[in-house]
């Protein structure tokens, strides 16, 4: 088992070719699992899905086998998600610009921990960044607000665990 234990949520993402890329960045750093809430889609799942969809394929195409590796659950309540992993100890932390955030290089996780991603465009609602424990941002130096949520994503993971 993994010293450093890290969960990842991945919270009402559009696109699929990014959680593909997430997968295939949390396989990469050595993540424990990803839960897919809300509206996210999920990997196809042989045996239960009927047919592959576009979705699916995209996925695929970007995870490279990463979505047949690491565990992962599709759950569509984020608040149960992290009531139960607070059950079992792990602290939660958003990646999200924020007032109260801390500079991602500044931040000293504590194990076990999940990382939440929100939407592409919104971000991570008010609500749920008040039930987490940190809230981690990477700061920009051009003009632009925000990275790409996956490209994001692959930055806060390699950080934090390592």
């Amino acid at each position: 088992m993994l010293s450093k234990e890290l969960y990842i949520i991945i919270h009402n993402i559009r696109s699929a070719y990014n959680v593909g890329a997430v997968f295939r960045s949390s396989d990469g750093a050595g993540g424990r699992k990803i839960y897919l809430t809300g509206y996210t889609p999920a990997p196809f799942r042989e045996g239960v899905d009927l047919y592959e969809t576009q979705a699916y394929k995209m996925i695929s195409k970007t995870a490279l086998g990463a979505e047949k590796i690491i565990p992962w659950s599709k759950e569509k309540n984020i608040s149960k998600v992290i009531r139960g992993l607070k059950k079992e100890g792990v602290k939660i932390i958003a990646l999200e610009e924020d007032k109260n955030a801390v500079d991602y290089k500044r931040f000293v996780p504590q194990f076990p921990c999940a990382l939440i991603l929100g939407n592409e465009v919104r971000g991570i609602d008010k609500k749920i960044l008040n039930k987490c424990d940190a809230i981690i941002s990477i700061p920009m130096r051009g003009q632009k607000e925000s990275l790409n949520v996956s490209v994001a994503a692959g930055i806060a993971i390699y950080e934090i665990l390592h």
